[in-house]
């Protein structure tokens, strides 16, 4: 038997897989070499490829066109709420109006069976644009109104806390703390809380403006806040027991709201809850409106009177109003409340500061609004002091 060496490379490539015999190395000119793949190989590897592209490029487009969706809806949800808020500007520009017509009409007298009273219910802007005839009224078929207007002269102002018998001097006015302990009892608090809530809106009042602002009552006369307690920026106090912390290093935000009221150490997000229908903050000093105050507030700002007293005095309000505050006066006294002397700085008929809550809902957008409104008694016109929208 002959050996050679070209029957051995046939017997070991008979051997080999049919892939591995399609790339067996060859010999050219006494040199190995391997073979090209074959076509179904490289026809496999295309597709594959191919397929790869594909879901490349699948995923990169629909990410553009996930982030162009989200773009264009981010567009639509501003443009929806700019429009409802410029809805809610003009239904507070009509809420304006009412004010300073129902000023003209009942001139120093602010009631609750005014016009301003009446609460608005969720209504279409469609039908109030057909009631004008306005001729584009069908535009506002998906828009809705709804809202009030709150006396803020109704409750306890917490800025009277504080006199300014001068301008830029920050007085303590113990009267009105103690008017403001009597509240705090009544709806179960600790009356401690009065003075260091005192204690806090003097300070946050030391590097404010409106410390020069002159107190004006809602009748056009100027009224003078009683100078009782506090400090006058001197080392010398009459009442050391309220002048604990008279110059603090930083101080405190000015109050603005009630919500305030947490950064004062003692007080609870329940407290302030409970405290809401019948304490708020205003810019200056202000009188109390009998007309529209709580049995609660009355009880706390006249001495001497019983929520109890309080009551049947709002309850003989609603049949008939107070013109004035001799009527005040003799109304106290039927309600046994004796030797009565009002201070036309704490108590009054009339009021210039109103709280208007507005809601209004365009297609996705809402806007939840409450704006405080000032009304000038002598120059029969309104102010915006502040607005904030509900998150």
């Amino acid at each position: 038997m002959k050996f050679s060496w070209s029957s051995l490379r046939r017997s070991s490539a008979s051997s080999l897989p049919v892939g591995a015999r399609a790339a067996a190395p060859v010999h050219v000119r006494g040199k190995p070499t391997r073979r090209p793949p074959s076509r179904a190989y490289q026809q496999g590897a295309a597709i594959i490829s191919a397929l790869l592209v594909v879901a490349l490029s699948a995923i990169l487009v629909s990410g553009m066109l996930w982030r162009q969706q989200v773009q264009i809806r981010r567009i639509e949800n501003q443009r929806l709420l700019s429009q409802a808020q410029w809805v809610a500007r003009g239904a507070l520009d009509w809420t304006r109006l009412i004010l300073r017509s129902e000023g003209d009409t009942s001139a120093g007298i602010t009631y609750l069976g005014g016009l301003w009273g009446v609460p608005i219910a969720k209504t279409r802007l469609s039908d109030f644009l057909g009631q004008i005839g306005e001729v584009r009224a069908e535009q506002g078929a998906a828009t809705y109104l709804s809202g009030s207007i709150e006396d803020a002269q109704a409750k306890f102002n917490l800025r009277n806390l504080v006199s300014s018998p001068a301008p830029g001097v920050m007085q303590l006015d113990t009267g009105q703390i103690g008017a403001y302990q009597r509240l705090l009892v009544s709806l179960g608090v600790n009356s401690q809380l009065a003075k260091n809530t005192a204690l806090q809106v003097r300070n946050s009042l030391s590097q404010s403006a409106t410390r020069f602002q002159s107190v004006t009552s809602p009748s056009g006369t100027t009224a003078t806040s009683p100078v009782q307690g506090g400090a006058t920026g001197g080392s010398f106090t009459s009442q050391p027991g309220l002048e604990d912390d008279d110059n603090p290093a930083v101080a405190p935000l000015q109050m603005t709201s009630v919500d305030a009221l947490l950064d004062i150490p003692g007080y609870t997000p329940e407290m302030v809850a409970r405290l809401r229908p019948f304490v708020t903050v205003l810019p200056t000093v202000t009188a109390v409106n009998m007309n529209t105050a709580s049995a609660e507030v009355i009880a706390a700002v006249v001495p001497g009177m019983s929520l109890s007293a309080a009551q049947g005095f709002v309850a003989s309000r609603q049949t008939v109003f107070f013109h004035n505050v001799g009527d005040v006066q003799l109304a106290l006294r039927g309600a046994g409340v004796q030797s009565v002397s009002i201070d036309p700085g704490q108590l009054d008929v009339n009021s210039s500061y109103f709280l208007i809550h507005g809601r209004v809902q365009h297609e996705r957008a809402e806007v939840d609004r409450t704006t405080l409104v000032y009304r000038d008694a002598m120059t029969h016109t309104t102010r915006i002091v502040r607005v904030q929208d509900q998150l």
